[in-house]
């Protein structure tokens, strides 16, 4: 891999650290944020749902716009957007204000991610070279979680504002050194590939209900849930009949018949779900019933970061030894023993026994996050990549959004009271949420064994052309 080439991975792993910290930061400064702006308990959850909106919902929009427009391009643009809102978010004064900033901030990040992606998918050769690309980004990804946490509890005791400049500051470095190391590319010929807008609306309208129907299932009746549900599936009929259609679709359907694509999507959202819904239960644990810090708590789960270490060094070596499908398996297997090392849990549980599950899931993750991202987008011509990241990043997001969901509604099903006990009782029931999805996405990527250790998709190879 030459220089240049490890230069503008660095940048683009810098920008998805950026999005990974953007979150994890938030998570721990809300606390300070509803002291400061006066927040009711309602408008601070839409203040993490504002963003998860945003991004989920225009995901898909940003991969096939980083198609049409070219790749850097948007990359660049959305990248000032992000940082133009992230330091808007920071001098917000009123609830309003930050909600408008954070919706904005997840629509930027919608765009910037598929974009990012596609650079490397259509940049480095597809096989190897690729593939530790995209495992060194996937664990840069993962560690900008993790780190997050720590740096987020360090800076919200500053300032909570904080949590909004620092991106700023880091967005700008990345900025500059993408318009240095990014190659500029030809503009994409866009004759007889118009702009789907149809479909484009509906499908992004479709994918905004479903995220805020989930979102807002733990606040609401099951009926009203239902009824938002159902404007979902019919906008997603509308968008299916609209594609079918289309002379220049937004999303090409056949794109649905690489079995390892479909595959890589719904393991992807049913991991993701289970690994956000287990943080979820386990920080409520560490928090309400056992009384830690926010600080503590950052530490505590940090262990799982040891991703960040593994995704790039031992998981390409697996991935070269065993194969892509043979390695996700492996790893969605070892998220069914975390989640199910963590099912005894006990009112006075040390830290000693609640570790193991937490590093296998930090290992668990290594071995899956990464090979998804490589089986989502292995075997998809070049002019579709940013679609292909859309559609993974969509089902990562979505997958996330459902799994706290799930998560929080059994945790208070399962509630009777405010005691030890019995918050106990619903903290163990809401652990069988991730469990079941993981079991879910374990049975999902078990077909994929069937094929060729080294190839998930069964798709044909296309060119790929070098940074």
């Amino acid at each position: 891999m030459s220089g240049r080439a490890w230069g503008v991975l660095f940048v683009l792993c810098g920008a998805i650290f950026l999005e990974g910290i953007d979150v994890a930061m938030l998570n721990v400064a809300l606390p300070s944020i509803r002291d400061d702006l006066g927040l009711s308990t309602g408008t601070l959850q839409w203040v993490m749902s504002a963003y998860v909106l945003g991004y989920g919902g225009f995901m898909l929009l940003g991969g096939r716009a980083a198609d049409l427009f070219g790749r850097r391009r948007m990359f660049v643009f959305w990248l000032m957007v992000f940082l133009l809102f992230s330091g808007l978010g920071g001098l917000a004064t009123e609830g309003w204000m930050l909600l408008v900033a954070r919706f904005a901030t997840g629509v930027a990040a919608a765009f910037m991610a598929p974009a990012g992606l596609s650079v490397i998918t259509t940049g480095f050769a597809e096989g190897p070279q690729r593939n530790k690309a995209l495992l060194v980004y996937s664990g840069t990804a993962a560690g900008g979680f993790s780190i997050g946490l720590v740096i987020g509890g360090l800076l919200t005791a500053v300032d909570w504002r904080w949590v909004f400049f620092a991106p700023v500051i880091l967005s700008a470095v990345i900025l500059l050194a993408a318009l240095a190391l990014i190659p500029d590319s030809p503009r994409p010929d866009r004759r007889g590939r118009p702009v789907d807008l149809a479909g484009a609306i509906t499908v992004t309208g479709a994918i905004l209900v479903l995220v805020f129907a989930v979102e807002r299932a733990t606040h609401v009746d099951a009926l009203r849930t239902a009824g938002t549900v159902a404007v979902s599936l019919v906008l997603f009929i509308a968008f299916t009949v609209i594609e079918r259609k289309s002379s220049a679709p937004l999303v090409r359907l056949g794109l649905f018949r690489h079995g390892g694509l479909v595959r890589a999507n719904l393991a992807a959202l049913l991991f993701s779900g289970g690994f956000f819904g287990f943080q979820f239960v386990v920080t409520l644990y560490l928090q309400e019933l056992r009384g830690w810090s926010t600080l503590e708590t950052s530490f505590a789960m940090i262990v799982i970061g040891i991703d960040t270490v593994l995704s790039p060094t031992l998981t390409p070596k697996l991935v070269d030894k065993f194969g892509n499908a043979q390695v996700i398996f492996g790893g969605l297997v070892l998220a069914c023993l975390a989640y199910t090392l963590m099912l005894p849990l006990g009112a006075d549980w040390s830290y000693a026994l609640m570790f193991p599950s937490l590093l296998v899931l930090g290992l668990a993750f290594s071995l899956a996050y990464g090979p998804l991202t490589i089986a989502g987008t292995e075997g998809v011509e070049e002019e579709e990549q940013g679609v292909a990241g859309g559609l993974l990043y969509t089902s990562f997001q979505f997958g996330a959004a459902i799994g706290l969901s799930a998560a929080a509604a059994v945790s208070i099903a399962a509630t009777d009271g405010s005691s030890p006990g019995e918050l106990l009782d619903g903290y163990k029931a809401a652990l069988v949420v991730p469990l079941a999805a993981a079991l879910g996405a374990a049975l999902i990527s078990a077909f994929g064994l069937r094929g060729r250790a080294d190839d998930v998709t069964g798709a044909p190879t296309p060119a790929s052309v070098e940074v």
